[in-house]
């Protein structure tokens, strides 16, 4: 359908060498856009998800920069206004996970998630509204988390900043809207990435994730394509500042 269909767009995807951000690359790609992948330092990670996306036929470019770092986001975009790259998508996916009991929390790794997971989101769909602001259009899509809503011990800084990233969602919804800028979330559930195979190997927390969600079984990153691509695309036009559960229904149910 041609509300779906994401030719002549650019989509930033940031944290995209893997994971959840990987698989929602795919999907924008698959969908038509023009993708630019990211990571902090670039390497070897981020070439082979460039290549392999390539090799499915979509057209990638590759952006090493940190999401945290002012200077490096305002240099990132004006290296994408130079080469005539115009972000008409962005999904800030970035983020990292620290587990240890509050009490026991030091004070540099509370930061350094809260940087990651929300301040990035911050820097850089600022920096991207500055651009679609006078161009009158623009999809952000951040990524937040079971925990946007619900807490749960020993991951505090990562509740924190995914409970941020709703509210961060619906200011700028609130401030953006009027220049034709969709901000939208997605909050997925217990998902089969990199960041969670601790947990997927824990027997008793892999039982409770199962026994816990109505689905019955962890979410599949490409499992968030669908959610992604609506909210990149013209069919979410007068969706603003939601935030859409896709987690088997877990946060449903008691």
């Amino acid at each position: 359908m041609t509300l779906f269909d994401l030719s002549g767009s650019t989509a930033l995807v940031t944290g995209s060498s893997r994971g959840l951000g990987r698989a929602i690359a795919e999907g924008l790609g698959a969908a038509g856009a023009r993708l630019i992948l990211n990571s902090r330092t670039g390497g070897s990670s981020l070439s082979k998800a460039a290549d392999e996306l390539r090799a499915a036929g979509c057209e990638v470019y590759e952006a090493a920069f940190d999401v945290t770092d002012e200077p490096e986001v305002k240099k990132a975009f004006d290296r994408f206004d130079a080469e005539g790259l115009a972000v008409d998508i962005l999904v800030n996916n970035a983020g990292i996970q620290h587990r240890q009991p509050m009490l026991d929390l030091a004070l540099a790794d509370w930061q350094r998630v809260i940087d990651t997971n929300l301040t990035s989101a911050f820097l850089v769909g600022r920096e991207a509204a500055r651009r679609m602001i006078p161009r009158g259009r623009g999809k952000i899509i951040n990524i937040g988390s079971l925990t946007s809503e619900l807490a749960r011990a020993a991951v505090i800084p990562y509740t924190v900043a995914k409970g941020g990233i709703k509210m961060l969602t619906r200011g700028m919804a609130a401030e953006w809207a009027k220049s034709g800028i969709q901000a939208n979330a997605i909050g997925p559930g217990y998902m089969l990435t990199d960041m969670n195979e601790a947990l997927v190997s824990d027997g008793k927390f892999d039982a409770w994730v199962k026994s816990r969600t109505p689905a019955g079984r962890w979410g599949k990153p490409e499992e968030l394509i669908g959610t992604a691509v609506f909210l990149a695309s013209g069919a979410s036009d007068y969706v603003n500042g939601q935030i859409i559960y896709v987690d088997g229904g877990m946060i449903s149910v008691l």
